[in-house]
């Protein structure tokens, strides 16, 4: 073999990457110009965010797995790091800026708590949240893929119905802010760390330096989020949003749903997705971890051998995602993650319900047949 047919191979990949990366800032590019550099940023954003879940393998649902099945502890004290790194800045952020930042504050209510309990053990089942969903589909995970449709329609449905199942009763939003919220938010998350590393098995309380780097990196990019958009990092809305579209240009009339007339929703129907900040968090998230993906060759279009029980129980789990997730004001992301990271009461009572639903996703995912 000769030096220029052993080296073949390597110009390809090292060609192929270039590609890549040149794709991707030249869609952030023609964004900015296209529609404003507030945009472009935005997808940049969500570029990093799927860079960084996919690259440096931070998640959601695999930690909470981790710890309730073999009580390691790692990925979830990742997770309260990076809340608590986001919160020491976006809290008094939030509480000075008050006209031109919002939080992610919703109120405690009986269909939140409900919602947040099904959506915790429904991303068990597809071992994905809201994020999660998005970074695994845009790999190659055939399970997402199938998943992501059906939590657009079942975030669409959730919306619509969202003001019969608030009407069940809320209580009151309650909001820390200030340095008196910093504080108590850190202390509180402190808390959860220690008791996750008295709980770990022997030998798994070292937490990995990739899993440091990844908090760190998610932390900066929410709070790009937060501070380029106006509003903390989310991804619910942007896949109801996504779905209410495809509803309108097929005739639908949302004038019945509360929620969907709302002039705000209704101008949001009418423009581009990519004028649209959790649209283009969304999009992006899903672009980065297909970069990570074709960057190591990952991707492959082979469905995996599970049987029809299974798939059938992706496609209900990914409405239930959507549904669930609406009426529990977020996903891990906008209201565990950026709940809590803001100073909302509702993103703590939102991590309690779904890791008490976690424990049941679990079990309902063996059941399926979907553990390969």
């Amino acid at each position: 073999m000769t030096d220029t047919t052993a080296q073949a191979p390597v110009l390809t990949g090292i060609l192929g990457r270039a590609v890549l990366i040149g794709v991707a800032l030249l869609a952030v590019l023609s964004l900015s110009a296209a529609a404003g550099l507030r945009y472009g940023l935005l997808l940049a954003v969500g570029i990093g965010f799927g860079l960084v879940l996919e690259g440096l393998r931070f998640g959601f649902a695999g930690p909470w797995r981790a710890m309730i099945l073999r009580r390691e502890p790692a990925g979830l004290i990742a997770q309260l790091v990076s809340i608590g790194l986001v919160a020491i800045i976006a809290i008094p952020l939030v509480t000075a800026n008050g006209t031109e930042l919002i939080g992610a504050h919703a109120p405690v209510g009986w269909a939140m708590i409900g919602g947040a309990f099904v959506f915790g053990a429904c991303m068990q089942i597809v071992m994905g949240c809201g994020s999660g969903t998005l970074v695994n589909a845009g790999s190659g995970n055939a399970v997402s893929a199938v998943a992501l449709p059906f939590f657009a329609i079942g975030s669409f449905a959730g919306a619509y119905h969202l003001l019969w199942w608030t009407d069940l009763g809320s209580a009151p939003v309650v909001a820390l802010s200030g340095t008196t919220g910093v504080v108590i938010t850190v202390a509180a998350l402190a808390a959860v760390a220690a008791l996750a590393l008295f709980l770990a098995a022997p030998g798994t309380r070292r937490i990995p330096a990739r899993l440091w780097f990844a908090a760190a990196l998610i932390a900066l990019l929410a709070l790009a989020n937060l501070v380029v958009s106006g509003q903390p990092w989310g991804v619910v809305y942007g896949l109801g949003l996504w779905a209410a579209k495809g509803a309108t240009a097929l005739g639908a009339d949302l004038s019945g749903s509360v929620f969907w007339s709302l002039p705000a929703n209704q101008t949001r129907i009418a423009q581009s997705v990519l004028t649209d900040v959790t649209s283009l968090t969304n999009i992006g998230i899903i672009g980065g971890a297909f970069l990570v993906a074709a960057w190591r060759s990952g991707l492959s279009a082979r469905l995996p051998n599970l049987p029809a029980r299974a798939w059938v129980g992706t496609i209900i789990a990914g409405l239930l995602l959507g549904y669930s997730s609406r009426l529990a004001f977020g996903c891990n992301v906008g209201a565990f993650f950026s709940g809590i990271s803001t100073g909302s009461l509702h993103g703590w009572v939102w991590f309690a319900a779904a890791f008490a639903g976690a424990f049941q996703g679990i079990r309902i995912r063996r059941a399926l047949g979907l553990e390969t």
